[in-house]
């Protein structure tokens, strides 16, 4: 629930950037800020929220940045200017950057790797509907009472769930470790300092490839994913409501993904599934440029979740066990470069279509995004093959 209320705030504004142009008067570029400017945040906070979560507890955390995005959501009801709404989500992006890693990082912590993909899989359950609620909240109240009710709920969310996560943490008995085995894993205790800590990762060459691989992932996927909603808006005249709800296809094609992510893994394997998300991926963002009706976005939405969880899926697994001995810094450097590359994929986005015409960013995601999880599938099997030979 923590992190659907987390994955809800980030697609929020997608299907209002529309109605805060024409409320505030500004151009695409810049009301996107409302989009880039949490991520921004998000991104840039995650470094020190992983260290700090494996010093107070990571449960625990997570109860307290869960409740801390109350008022940055207060605030963005409230504004009453496009500087302070992205001040506001700015705020938020802040308070709410600790929420996914550290999950992922407690549950790297608990669960051994050959059971961690399927495991976080489910997790992503939150996610996935997050994303959708956040695109199909945002959409209907922008339609209905107004945008500004749209932050007021997700206060609420907000403040309903962190105080059920802080009942939970208060069960927890204590972080465990995972039973992962790291073929890079060094001798010696971790370092107690937060740029030892951030060394010790970004020392390992597989590290540092996860990381661009990811921050790659976040620029092509959602610098077109953000702009699905605007795109069926202007070019086939649906409401933004009913734009938004068309987004329940990516969810629907995420959870297709995680509800039978233990088979998938099982008969695919980490390179098969980086195969077939940039594949998925690829198709998705033709199918939508090429779309003669709004209803081929139905099935355009559906192949992009499926791709996507597929890939990030991968990386997500690959994050946890980049460096077991500092496990929640590790996971804090992913979630950053994954926040940071949708901050730049979404700006340079709105920059393309302001240039370039508005089917531009999914072009650009169409012919890179499958070039990118090939290679990283090319990498996973010659990391796959020098494992083996060391065994």
């Amino acid at each position: 629930m923590a992190a659907f209320a987390s994955a809800a705030a980030t697609r929020l504004c997608d299907p209002m950037l529309p109605d805060l142009a024409r409320h505030f008067g500004g151009s695409a570029a810049e009301v996107a800020w409302a989009v880039s400017g949490y991520a921004v945040a998000y991104g840039c906070l995650q470094v020190i929220f992983g260290p700090l979560g494996d010093r107070l507890g990571k449960y625990r955390l997570i109860a307290l940045c869960t409740l801390a995005c109350v008022p940055g959501s207060l605030l963005a009801a409230l504004a009453s200017s496009l500087d302070g709404l992205i001040a506001a989500r700015v705020l938020t992006g802040v308070t709410a950057a600790g929420i996914i890693p550290l999950a992922m990082a407690w549950i790297g912590d608990t669960v051994p790797y050959e059971q961690r993909q399927s495991t976080l899989a489910r997790f992503l359950i939150g996610q996935v509907l997050g994303v959708v609620g956040g695109q199909f909240i945002g959409g209907i109240f922008a339609d209905t009472l107004g945008w500004r009710w749209a932050f007021g709920a997700m206060a609420l969310l907000y403040l309903a769930v962190g105080v059920g996560v802080l009942a939970q943490a208060r069960l927890q008995s204590g972080p465990g470790r995972g039973a992962g085995v790291d073929a890079d894993a060094g001798p010696g205790a971790p370092p107690s300092d937060m740029l030892g800590q951030i060394r010790t990762v970004w020392q390992r060459p597989w590290a540092r490839t996860i990381l661009a691989v990811v921050f790659l992932e976040g620029a092509l996927v959602f610098g077109a994913l953000a702009f699905v909603p605007s795109h069926v808006h202007d070019r086939f005249g649906l409401t933004l409501s009913a734009a938004g709800g068309l987004m329940a296809c990516f969810g629907v094609g995420g959870l297709s993904y995680v509800l039978f992510a233990r088979h998938f893994v099982q008969r695919l394997g980490e390179v098969g599934l980086a195969q077939l998300g940039g594949g998925a991926l690829g198709l998705a963002w033709l199918t939508l440029m090429w779309a003669p009706s709004w209803g081929w976005t139905l099935p355009a939405c559906y192949l992009s979740g499926v791709g996507y969880y597929a890939l990030h899926n991968t990386l997500q697994t690959n994050a946890t066990q980049m460096a077991p001995s500092v496990r929640g810094t590790a996971v804090s450097l992913f979630a950053s470069s994954f926040f940071l590359g949708q901050s730049v994929g979404v700006s340079l986005a709105a920059l393309a279509i302001a240039r370039l015409g508005p089917l531009s960013p999914f072009v650009v995601s169409a012919m890179l995004t499958p070039a990118l999880a090939l290679l990283f599938a090319r990498l996973l099997r010659q990391r796959h093959a020098q494992a083996q030979q060391r065994l």
